[in-house]
């Protein structure tokens, strides 16, 4: 198996951390982009395993930073620049995984199939890879893992909010961390800028490729009534309940185990059958 850790060049001044695991048989192979959810990235938990199972079954699989998740190129784990992640917004987001995807369209040497590439997300990724599963021409399937249905919703409302326009910043305590982490008030008035590129109900029911939700019936964080908000916009959809699973299908960081969850061996199953039906 091949594994290379890559940099790609953004617009602005944060570049994006990327890595591409696969096994080189001199044969071009579908490719599936994995972008992690909030307060991730792309060496959390399981993440890595889930890299080489998708390599091990014929896949190019590519995951990466988002530029402003909190981390660095020097310093890709965990959140040293809280700065950047209180910076962060949903169209930068949405226009690094443009970059992403519109990398992988030049010939950088890697044997990536023209006709056949997914877009993978994870929790609050499950929404940008949606967004952009519509927006960009090259994607050709579209898969949530626990995604969200509506970013609106989770905005703080009433007097919170007029508090957060007020002070400029609120934060949010990382459990697993106990860092304060910021969101500065821009965050949201990016959204209300873009708040219907960012529709995420809009975006699914204008949805054209094929779509796989996949949720677990004991996700505490985000409900199995999303994923089923989902299956009724588009209800060409496939939607698969893996039963007794939590919001990251078992997985947890750091995930020290050399097997997969059977939550998330679950996950990936349906995943690869649901590819299989899509070629």
């Amino acid at each position: 198996m091949i594994k290379k850790q890559i940099i790609i060049p953004t617009r602005r001044s944060r570049n994006i951390l990327a890595d591409i695991s696969y096994i080189d048989n001199g044969e071009e192979k579908p490719l599936v982009i994995f972008c992690h959810g909030y307060k991730g990235f792309k060496d959390w938990g399981a993440w890595n395993l889930v890299a080489e199972a998708f390599a091990n079954a014929g896949y190019i699989f590519l995951k990466f930073n988002f530029s402003h998740n909190g981390g660095t190129i020097e310093e890709p784990i965990d959140f040293p620049d809280l700065k950047a992640f209180g910076e962060n917004t949903y169209t930068k987001e949405v226009e690094d995984l443009h970059t992403v995807i519109d990398w992988t369209l030049i010939n950088h040497g890697f044997p990536i199939s023209k006709n056949n590439r997914t877009l993978i997300g994870h929790s609050r990724g499950g929404g940008i890879v949606s967004i952009v599963a519509k927006e960009h021409r090259a994607i050709t399937n579209l898969i949530t893992w626990a995604g969200v249905s509506d970013y609106k919703s989770r905005f703080l409302k009433g007097a919170q909010l007029q508090e957060w326009k007020e002070k400029g910043v609120y934060y949010v305590v990382n459990g697993r961390t106990k860092q304060k982490m910021p969101h500065f008030y821009s965050f949201y008035e990016d959204f209300v800028k873009n708040e219907q590129r960012l529709n995420i109900k809009s975006v699914i029911k204008q949805l054209n490729k094929p779509q796989l939700i996949i949720h677990g019936d004991n996700d505490q964080a985000v409900p199995l009534s999303e994923a089923r908000s989902l299956k009724k916009w588009n209800p060409l959809a496939v939607l698969k309940i893996i039963k007794g699973s939590n919001h990251t299908f078992g997985s947890q960081h750091p995930y020290l185990e050399a097997e997969l969850p059977q939550e998330l061996k679950k996950v990936i199953e349906e995943s690869f059958l649901f590819l299989d039906l899509a070629r």
